[in-house]
């Protein structure tokens, strides 16, 4: 993605109310749109206490993220065919105190899409909730801006998607301005000091992520969720017990062009398998084994995603990518082979649930562009062999109830896939090996957030499901 370039200070806001100080950040962004790198004005408002306990929650109020983008960003977005456009703002903010460091996600979102206008720039306010944070030990809390990602939905004046239906663009903060937000003073717990750190929620394992012991505690923010006109059709078996349906969306790194693609909220059509325990080493663990399928218009795919990327460093390049997923088959016996693997392992103080999921895919690319001219790539540009895309979730219960990701209650799972080479691209040449140097070969990261899912066993629950058995719970993608 092209450098983000920075502008502005934070403007001093006067008490909004004893105790509470009022945050007004004025920042100047130069984002990478497709057609070239744009200077975005973003002015960030919130309250938050001015000083507060070790230990005690700290909640920001009132947070809202004001965007201006210049006249070509509108006018670039109505020669893509669109109308209207919202947006989805995601501010990475810095929590350091004493040296120790955590980061919060502010996940802010626009009400109803705003007309592009005629002529001029285009002003889009963003808010909603946001992670709390709980300072660790006594001392000043520092809240700082850095890095901004703005995904714009698109639509056409009638209503239907443009073409692309959305975009993305990446800005990072100018090291030479000043991002601070608020500074909170934070004074022992009680009066009698730092208080002893929380205890650690995540699994074994995952220690390197986890900030020191006295780092500051960064809760999870309300994610906004996306419209029920966005997602397909997922309905699930009322018939069949072991049936569930859930919603699922993420994002994909592109580590060979410093980028990532966010693919749309598809269906997965889960068939639970039987649970069976197992005594090893003295602790009991409960197995299942369970397959999904991913649906969409009647395929066993996501829904096409679009993604921009600065191919070789410079070269803005847009293209549709389609994953279609290999269906697991049967065995000798005809029975499904699992692509899902739970282990529930009960612990004296808590239970652990590893589940992790193999989808074997093909890629396939199509309405290729480069610096806005289109590149015949043909019917056929896709992957020369299937590849698998490996995910992981950790779920931990304990006497605070379940925190993470079980296959029965969703959550974010993690992974890594590597591309294969292409094969088939290009009409009247070989591009074969364009898109192999771009894409294959590395690992990318990857992570998706799988929503509460419909299980027919228990019915319409209006709280999981609708009357027709589609699931209630549209998660939000994250990075």
């Amino acid at each position: 993605m092209a450098t983000a370039v920075l502008l502005g200070g934070m403007i001093p806001g006067a008490q909004a109310a004893p105790g509470v100080q009022k945050i007004e950040a004025e920042l100047a962004y130069t984002c990478d749109f497709p057609e070239g790198p744009q200077p975005v004005e973003a002015v960030v408002t919130a309250e938050i206490p001015g000083s507060a306990r070790a230990g005690e929650v700290i909640q920001p109020e009132g947070v809202s993220v004001e965007l201006a983008f210049p006249e070509a960003v509108p006018a670039e977005l109505a020669r893509a065919g669109a109308a209207t456009v919202s947006a989805e703002a995601r501010l990475s903010v810095g929590v350091a105190q004493e040296g120790q460091e955590a980061r919060a996600e502010w996940n802010l979102r626009t009400g109803e899409p705003v007309p592009l206008p005629e002529a001029g720039g285009l002003t889009l306010t963003t808010s909603g909730s946001v992670p709390y944070v709980k300072p660790g030990a006594s001392g000043e809390l520092h809240l700082d801006a850095s890095a901004l990602s703005v995904e714009l939905a698109l639509k056409q004046a009638g209503g239907a998607p443009a073409e692309p239906p959305d975009t993305t663009v990446e800005c990072t903060p100018d090291a030479e301005q000043e991002t601070g937000l608020a500074t909170v003073e934070v004074s022992g717990a009680d009066g009698e000091g730092a208080s002893e750190p929380a205890p650690s929620e995540t699994w074994p394992g995952q220690e390197e992520e986890t900030p020191g012991e006295a780092a500051p505690e960064v809760g999870v923010g309300a994610r906004p969720k996306a419209s029920a006109a966005d997602v397909p059709p997922c309905t699930g078996d009322p018939e069949d017990a072991a049936n569930m349906v859930a919603y699922v969306t993420g994002y994909a790194n592109v580590t060979k062009l410093d980028g990532a693609t966010r693919f749309p909220v598809a269906c997965g059509n889960i068939t639970q398998g039987a649970q069976w325990p197992s005594m090893e080493d003295g602790v009991l663990h409960f197995y299942q084994y369970s397959t999904v399928d991913l649906e969409y218009r009647g395929k066993p795919q996501l829904p096409p995603a679009s993604g921009t990327f600065l191919t070789f460093g410079f070269m803005p390049t847009t293209a549709t990518l389609e994953m279609t997923q290999i269906p697991t088959g049967t065995d000798a016996d005809g029975v499904r082979i699992p692509n899902i693997e739970s282990d529930l392992a009960i612990l004296p103080t808590s239970s652990q649930n590893r589940t992790t999921i193999t989808l074997d895919l093909m890629l396939r690319l199509r309405d290729v562009e480069v610096n806005g001219v289109p590149l015949d790539v043909g019917s056929n540009c896709r992957t020369s062999k299937p590849f698998k895309l490996t995910l992981e979730g950790l779920g931990t219960w304990g006497p605070d109830g379940l925190v993470g990701y079980t296959l029965v209650s969703g959550g974010e799972l993690t992974g890594s896939v590597t591309i294969p080479p292409f094969s088939g691209c290009g009409a009247t040449e070989d591009l074969d090996d364009i898109f192999t140097a771009s894409l294959s070969g590395v690992p990318n990261y990857v992570k998706q957030v799988q929503g509460a899912p419909c299980a027919s066993a228990n019915g319409a629950d209006p709280a999981f499901c609708t009357p027709d058995y589609q699931p209630v719970d549209i998660p939000e993608a994250a990075r």
